[in-house]
């Protein structure tokens, strides 16, 4: 009788992780949906004053005082290679917690928080753009649009840089 209950319990736990619900934090950048997990995500701002960092590669905005601390802000849109944010356009921050430093991820528009299934994720397409799969886990096709899945880590990783 116990071995039934263990095969029950067993298929069960694995129903349930077949199902399981990930929450993403999404935002848009050039009208194109992203999302990042909600547990890497440690605060969302609005437009901040950022000071220039001579000599830092494009894709670093410069830097930002939080509550204390000092934050590198990375233009994401860069890092992606879309075209410049329009005049004016200060954007928004997502910030998140890299090798224990924290970094501002500097983005167009905050959405909203998605809890979407494991069984609507699929890996990086081959026609995604080549800079994109280098920076993302896969992707959901949603009703509406498509939501890329960035991976912090590897975004963030800037070892491939000479000098």
């Amino acid at each position: 009788m116990s071995d039934a209950r263990s095969l029950t319990v067993g298929t069960l736990s694995s129903d349930l992780i077949e199902n399981e619900n990930n929450e993403y934090v999404t935002f848009t950048i050039g009208g194109q949906l992203f999302g990042i997990p909600v547990l890497q995500v440690q605060d969302v701002l609005g437009p901040q004053n950022i000071t220039r960092i001579p000599l830092a590669p494009p894709e670093v905005a410069g830097s930002l005082n939080l509550r204390g601390r000092i934050v590198t802000a990375i233009d994401v849109r860069i890092r992606l290679g879309l075209c410049d944010r329009e005049d004016g356009d200060e954007g928004m921050s997502v910030v998140v917690e890299y090798g224990g430093e924290l970094y501002s991820l500097i983005i167009d528009q905050v959405d909203e928080v998605k809890s979407l299934s494991d069984t609507s994720f699929e890996r990086n397409p081959p026609t995604l753009d080549p800079r994109w799969r280098a920076y993302a886990d896969g992707i959901y096709r949603l009703t509406d649009q498509l939501m890329v899945v960035l991976n912090v880590s590897r975004l963030l990783d800037f070892s491939d840089r000479i000098g």
